[in-house]
């Protein structure tokens, strides 16, 4: 999902300055894949990325919020942090990477000296609250670490984080009183009633614990944390400041029994002071999906008080993530690599506490059996690159930890259905299609252990044949969505068409043939949203005619299309693109359609109200998901030169070694799976299909190192700007004719060499025995 701000066509993504990835404070070799990230890549223009402390996966999220608190201005925050900000309202243990809905931003935390005031104040007024100002050259970040130092304040901060645990080192000026605020009314999704309840209670004179739930995104949510510190207490307040109205809870040292040590309320807000009796002060923070006993319990994920030695295991846990993959390229494109690679990393994200216990879609408490329970499943984007990128570089246990997280969610959920969009283990309903069905379908066919096949499938048909989800009734009885019965009709008809594709692959596999015809049947019904006459993916109302008047640029939300128009959403039957040639007549009509994309002179007012439709050439949209296949269609067609001619100014446009380095939402990782793909040089189109298409490498040479223990090479001869072409390409010394590759021959491991050149070579990947599969046979015209 992609959601609420436009970047003009042809912007330049390096408009803000480059940035410069911050060195170990101890001597590191550079090789560390680690070194390599820029985490602040993303965290400008429309990327939202947040450039925090977290863990590969993790369930804490700890990172700086810049917001303004103002519910209209909630969206270009929806990490919390943003590069062009100057001052920091404080530090939060959850956020989002990369998508385009604001919420999260628990359990913020504030060192400061000084006046206690309760309210964060106004980035435009200095010192008006406890927020303070701040200068990118004192932030230092790299993988599992962040470091700023607060101007207004004078205090140091580090941040890091174990996987349930963030940990806060603060450095207060010497002789002054170190103070810290916890504001529970704060989160990135700021607006009058978000907080349902909330609690404080002191435990001791160096824990406590709370909880709140929220109604924002996910509604009814709740969250459980436990605060200790490394440092007694030596006064504490408990406000609740809701409705204008102060009823102040404990404070000071003895000032009353424990029981009373404690508030409750919509808007609670603490101050606790330590004396100037030292300068540092460590915090660590706990949550949990459960309860505050748990969030308790989390804490013993980090036992001590070492700072330097939780950040350095932080960080070696992202080197082995990141090692899955060893990158030789140029300096800039090796470090985008990597920072891609690292931006795959952040989610899904684990939710279950130490003992497994987690919250399902049904609010309810379930404990995970030999798995590890995981959530913010950003279905929509995330099916197309990044689920399969992990079939290949990461272990079969987390693949299948990720399908039996979905799986278990479809038999937990009221409705009986796989998640849409799923974060802190609830239901969104946010965005269209049961794309759930895809990742397990695709983990499926390329082998992953661990998957109960019959329960996967029985949550895949339930979901498939839920009437009430998104006009799937009409879609059962007419064979498409009709448009005035539901919104963006056209766009989910050749959704689900794909979604009923990976049921039939799954279930054919599995010998369930009477499963696998029906669902092949159902994966031809984009063809009845197809207007042969003008070329376009069209919606069509219940009677059977297509909606008029018929405009292929028109885009609005809740209209035909899904964040985008005809021209972005008429090439999606990614399971079928011979049956898309043969619609629109022919090999060169379908390299025709897609030229036009590219290549038509769009007035940046034609999208310029669609939030989501950023990052153009011509009408082609990389900063939403829908155009992400489009430019490895060539192949289909027999062209497979003008796919390598249109990644060149894709990758040249749309991603940039800086702040607004991404032309879109990352999307939990999406944007940057497409950008590590194609830079090794293939693609997944149809994820289930176990193949991946050939485009062109980005990289001198790229060591996947696969779970099974084998390593795959990519490597690339002759590459340099003036070669954008393939002259050939050879799997294990012979040559490689087809223009795709399988996953078998990945997994089973080897050399991939392509060999550059300046002229395309139109000869290569011509032949229909070339071309990748689709479910329609391929017409020879």
């Amino acid at each position: 999902m992609t959601r609420l701000l436009t970047l003009p066509a042809g912007l330049l993504l390096a408009a803000l300055p480059a940035i410069a990835v911050q060195a170990a404070p101890a001597a590191a070799p550079d090789n560390r894949p680690s070194s390599a990230v820029n985490v602040f890549i993303g965290t400008g223009g429309d990327g939202h990325t947040y450039p925090g402390a977290t863990r590969p996966w993790g369930m804490v999220q700890l990172s700086p919020d810049t917001q303004t608190r103002h519910f209209k201005q909630s969206y270009p925050w929806a990490a919390g942090y943003r590069y062009e900000d100057d001052t920091i309202l404080g530090f939060s243990h959850t956020h989002f990477s990369g998508t385009g809905h604001s919420d999260l931003g628990d359990v913020l935390l504030m060192p400061y000296t000084g006046e206690t005031k309760l309210e964060p104040g106004y980035p435009e007024r200095a010192f008006s609250g406890y927020r303070s100002r701040f200068r990118h050259a004192t932030e230092k970040a790299w993988p599992g670490y962040y470091a700023v130092h607060l101007d207004d304040q004078d205090v140091d901060v580090e941040l890091t984080a174990s996987e349930r645990v963030g940990l806060h080192r603060y450095r207060f000026p010497a002789g002054l009183d170190a103070k810290v605020i916890l504001d529970l009314r704060s989160s990135i999704y700021n607006y009058a009633g978000k907080n349902l309840w909330s609690s404080l209670r002191v435990r001791g004179d160096s824990l406590m614990t709370g909880m709140r739930s929220t109604r924002g995104w996910a509604p009814g949510r709740q969250l459980y944390f436990a605060i200790q510190f490394s440092r007694p207490m030596l006064t504490h307040e408990l406000h609740n400041r809701e409705d204008g109205v102060e009823y102040r809870g404990f404070a000071g040292p003895g000032s009353g029994p424990a029981d009373k040590a404690q508030v409750e309320g919509k808007a609670l807000v603490a101050a606790f002071g330590f004396g100037p009796q030292s300068r540092e002060l460590l915090v660590k923070v706990a949550i949990s999906p459960v309860s505050e006993d748990n969030a308790i319990a989390n804490l013993a994920e980090m036992p001590g008080w070492d700072f330097d030695a939780e950040r350095d295991k932080a960080r070696a846990a992202w080197d082995t993530a990141l090692s899955a993959v060893d990158i030789t390229a140029e300096p800039k494109q090796r470090q985008m690599v990597y920072t891609a690679l690292y931006h795959t990393m952040l989610g899904p994200t684990l939710f279950m506490d130490r003992d497994g216990s987690y919250r399902g879609p049904d609010n309810a408490v379930h404990k995970a059996d030999g798995f590890r329970f995981h959530s913010t499943f950003s279905l929509w984007d995330t099916y197309r690159a990044l689920h399969p990128l992990m079939t290949i570089i990461q272990p079969p246990e987390r693949n299948a930890d990720f399908v039996r997280s979905l799986v278990v969610s479809q038999q937990q959920s009221p409705y009986g259905i796989l998640p849409v969009w799923q974060f802190a283990g609830l239901e969104t309903w946010c965005m269209i299609g049961y794309h759930a069905v895809p990742v397990i379908a695709d983990a499926y066919m390329k082998g992953i252990p661990g998957i109960d096949a019959d329960a996967a499938l029985k949550a895949m048909v339930a979901s498939a044949e839920y009437g009430p989800y998104g006009g799937l009734k009409h879609y059962m009885k007419l064979g498409y969505v009709p448009i005035d019965l539901e919104p963006e009709a056209a766009s989910k008809t050749v959704e689900y068409a794909f979604d009923d594709w990976t049921i039939a692959r799954m279930a054919e596999k599995m010998g369930k043939r009477d499963i696998a015809d029906r669902f092949y049947k159902r994966a031809q019904n984009y063809r009845n949203s197809f207007d042969t006459k003008t070329g376009f993916l069209r919606a069509r109302k219940s009677n059977g005619e297509f909606r008029e008047p018929f405009d292929p640029t028109a885009s609005n939300f809740g209209s035909d299309y899904t964040e985008g128009s005809a021209w972005q959403y008429s090439w999606y039957m990614p399971h079928d693109n011979a049956g898309l040639i043969s619609l629109l007549g022919g090999d060169k009509a379908l390299q025709d359609k897609i030229d036009m994309v590219f290549d038509a002179k769009v007035d940046e007012k034609v999208y310029a109200h669609m939030e989501d439709v950023t990052g153009l050439i011509g009408h082609y949209a990389h900063g939403n998901e829908p155009s992400h296949h489009v430019a490895y269609l060539y192949n289909f067609a027999g062209a497979p030169w003008k796919t390598q001619q249109r990644l060149v100014k894709i990758m040249a446009t749309q991603y940039a070694p800086a702040p607004a380095g991404l032309s879109g939402n990352d999307d939990v990782g999406q944007m940057s799976a497409w950008f590590t793909f194609t830079s090794l040089g293939f693609y997944p189109v149809a994820p289930g299909s176990n193949q991946y298409i050939l485009g062109r490498p980005f990289v001198d040479r790229a060591v996947l190192r696969l779970p099974n223990g084998r390593s795959f090479t990519v490597r690339a001869e002759h590459l340099a700007p003036a070669n954008v072409y393939v002259g050939s390409v050879r799997l294990n010394g012979k040559p490689l004719d087809a223009t795709y590759i399988t996953h078998e021959q990945i997994m089973a491991g080897g050399e991939l060499v392509f060999t550059m050149q300046a002229a395309p070579n139109k000869q290569w990947g011509v032949s229909a025995a070339s071309r990748p599969y689709t479910m329609t046979l391929y017409d020879a015209k």
